[in-house]
C-alpha cells in the first residue's frame, strides 16, 4: 500500500507528464525550426566564405558555426564582417529568421512550463487536487444560499469545492478550511479545469441576472450529465433560466413571497419561521 506521500509524488509526477505531452509538439517544432536556421546560417557563411564574400576567408565548418552564433546573438565582434551585397543579403535574413525564432521559441516555451505554476499562484489549485475532482460537487459563486451549503457540506465531509472570482473572498475561505478557488468562472477553459464534466452536482449562486445566464450556459456545454441547480437572482433570471436545461431553478424572491403571502391571508394565526443556525 502507497502512503499518503508516495501517492502525492506519483500524482504530481503524472501532472508534470502531462503538461510536458501538452507542450511535446511546440518543443518539436521549435527543436527543427532552431536546427534549420543554424544549418542556413552554417551552410551559407561557409559557402559565401569560400567566394570572397566575407573580409577573411572561411576555412572550417567551425568558423562558419562561430559566424552564425555570433550574428544571430547580434554580439557583432567585426573580425568577419561581409563585403558584398549577397554577403549582407544573407545576414539580413540570417539575423532576422534567428532572431524570430529563438525569441518565439523562449517565450512560448517558458510560458508552457510556468502556466501550472501560474495557474497554481492564481487559483490554489495543486496537482493532487485536480486528482480528486470527480464526482464532487461544484459551488461557483459565493452568495448567501452557496455560503449556507457549503457549511452544511463541510460538516458532512462532502467532496465539493468552491469556485469564486473574488479574491479576498477566495483567500478567507482557504484560511477557514475551505476547498476554494479563484477563477473566472465566465470563461470555459477556467471553468473546464475543475472536471466539471465529471461532477455529480453544480450548485450557480450569483448576484447578477445576466452573469448567472450566462455562466449557466457555458457550464451545460460542458457538463451536460451534471444534476445543475441555479438560484435565481431575481424573477426575471428564474424565467430565462426555465429555458436553460436547468434541472432545480432555486427563488429565494419567490419562496419569501409564497410565505409572505401566507402569512398575510392566515386568520388571526400566528406564523413563525425559525432562524437559520
Amino acid at each position: 500500500m502507497l502512503n499518503e506521500k508516495g501517492l502525492y509524488l506519483i500524482l504530481l509526477i503524472s501532472d508534470v507528464g502531462d503538461s510536458v505531452r501538452i507542450a511535446n509538439r511546440k518543443i518539436i517544432f521549435y527543436i527543427f525550426a532552431i536546427a534549420a536556421v543554424l544549418a542556413y546560417g552554417v551552410i551559407g557563411t561557409y559557402v559565401l566564405g569560400q567566394w570572397n564574400n566575407f573580409n577573411v576567408k572561411i576555412n572550417s565548418w567551425n568558423e562558419a558555426l562561430y559566424f552564425t552564433i555570433v550574428t544571430i546573438s547580434t554580439v557583432g565582434y567585426g573580425d568577419i564582417v561581409p563585403i558584398t551585397n549577397t554577403a549582407r543579403d544573407f545576414v539580413i535574413v540570417l539575423i532576422i529568421s534567428g532572431l524570430s525564432i529563438f525569441l518565439s521559441a523562449l517565450t512560448v516555451l517558458s510560458g508552457e512550463f510556468m502556466g501550472a505554476r501560474l495557474e497554481h499562484l492564481y487559483t490554489g489549485m495543486s496537482a493532487i487536487d485536480r486528482k480528486r475532482f470527480s464526482n464532487h460537487i461544484v459551488l461557483v459563486g459565493f452568495n448567501t444560499t452557496n455560503q449556507l451549503v457549503a457549511r452544511e457540506l463541510m460538516n458532512q465531509k462532502s467532496n465539493f469545492i468552491i469556485i469564486t472570482r473574488d479574491k479576498a473572498t477566495a483567500e478567507e475561505l482557504r484560511k477557514d478550511g475551505y476547498p476554494a478557488y479563484l477563477v473566472d468562472y465566465t470563461q470555459r477553459t477556467d471553468l473546464m479545469r475543475f472536471n466539471l464534466d465529471k461532477a455529480r452536482d453544480i450548485v450557480v449562486d450569483l448576484k447578477d441576472n445576466s452573469e448567472t445566464v450566462y455562466v449557466v450556459l457555458i457550464i451545460r456545454k460542458i457538463a451536460s450529465k451534471a444534476m445543475l441547480s441555479v438560484v435565481a437572482p431575481t424573477p426575471e433570471a428564474e424565467m430565462h433560466l426555465s429555458d436553460l436545461n436547468v434541472d432545480t431553478i432555486i427563488s429565494p424572491v419567490r419562496m419569501a413571497a409564497n410565505m409572505l403571502s401566507h402569512v398575510l391571508d392566515r386568520d388571526d394565526k400566528k406564523v413563525t419561521s425559525k432562524p437559520y443556525k
